[in-house]
């Protein structure tokens, strides 16, 4: 299915199933609203799934792996080897996105989209597009069919998930001088400047992060991207990473299943899928609340609101199986907790403390 069809395809939450969720945790033998957002996300997933009763089967972070030409310009003080070791270090387990998903039982997806390295490990999913990006302070970073390649990758592993039994998905990425990617991307959307966009990354002195800000406004200046045209913003300042997790918010919305975004580059995926069509945001969760500057005028220009203030900016995809816990959680209330029906308690007394 074409990119556009599929799009058009996508539709918005069951209303029935919302109102049914409404009425659901309304019943809960606790005062109105006193579980505060735990019950948004468990009527946000009814809605997703059009039942009000819902457990997770199987969980997954999926987890797109690429390098940055950008990186030339001295934007980042990690070398950029260290996106093919730390990609081989998650798959062995070793990296904080493979121990916080062990911990929550949770699985993860490591695709190679555009590595600069040929790696060899038997559960890294390879789908290389390039070699990474090219450096887009001289030119496009990919062109538009490179890009629509790493979307539509995004797209069939969803699929393949959803296949295979999996009803909770997260983003996650590795990629050095994806700050920057994001940046570059957050700047083109919103026209917001570079103070508000470009933070220090990995880690940058001051001088450093001038020369990141000088760098990302000179390339979004020069290349002009259009913000009407999210494919267009890929094409020019994105990365593979990025690209390939916009794909997995389409598939996620397309195939009705929720879907969490980590920090700062997961969310920039999150604003280009919601600029092609402001409806996958109703499927989107997320996590924590990064420290990068830029990451609020994504969520703010989304509409969406973190749940978690950890002062968290690793990336990797380590937001989502933190959420993952809560969002279980949430359907462990709607799905286990006694109503005021069945235990005979008089409602008359209830105020609804969200007014």
């Amino acid at each position: 299915m074409e990119l556009k069809q599929m799009m058009e395809s996508i539709n918005t939450l069951d209303k029935k199933a919302l109102n049914k969720a409404q009425i659901r945790v309304n019943s809960l033998a606790k005062p109105l609203g006193s579980l505060g957002k735990l019950e948004d996300i468990a009527i946000q997933i009814a809605g997703i799934t059009g039942d009000i009763n819902n457990v997770i089967k199987k969980k997954c972070t999926i987890v797109m792996s690429a390098d940055n030409g950008i990186v030339e310009e001295g934007v980042s003080s990690t070398p950029q080897n260290v996106t093919a070791l730390q990609t081989i270090n998650m798959l062995d387990g070793l990296t904080g996105i493979s121990v916080l998903s062990k911990q929550a039982g949770a699985e993860i997806r490591v695709i190679d989209v555009g590595i600069k390295a040929d790696l060899e490990h038997p559960r890294l999913i390879q789908k290389k597009i390039m070699y990474g990006t090219h450096n887009f302070a001289k030119g496009p970073a990919m062109d538009r069919e490179q890009a629509m390649e790493a979307i539509s990758i995004g797209i069939e592993t969803v699929k393949q998930l959803v296949d295979q039994g999996y009803n909770l998905l997260g983003t996650g990425e590795m990629g050095i001088g994806n700050t920057s990617t994001s940046s570059a991307v957050l700047m083109s959307l919103t026209g917001c400047n570079e103070d508000i966009a470009v933070g220090k990354g990995g880690g940058l002195t001051d001088e450093a992060l001038e020369n990141k800000k000088r760098v990302i406004r000179e390339a979004v200046d020069y290349h002009k991207p259009n913000p009407n045209d999210p494919i267009d913003v890929l094409t020019k300042v994105g990365g593979l990473d990025i690209a390939g997790l916009v794909g997995c918010y389409i598939g996620a919305a397309y195939y009705r299943v929720p879907i969490v975004i980590d920090g700062f580059i997961s969310a920039a995926a999150a604003l280009l899928a919601y600029k092609l069509n402001p409806v996958v945001k109703e499927y989107m969760i997320p996590s924590h609340y990064s420290l990068e500057p830029g990451y609020k005028s994504m969520m703010d220009t989304i509409g969406l609101v973190p749940y978690l203030h950890m002062n968290m900016r690793l990336g990797e995809g380590t937001g989502c199986p933190l959420m993952f816990n809560i969002i279980e959680s949430a359907l462990a209330m709607m799905n286990n907790m006694i109503t005021f029906e069945s235990a005979k308690i008089d409602t008359d007394y209830l105020v609804d403390i969200r007014a």
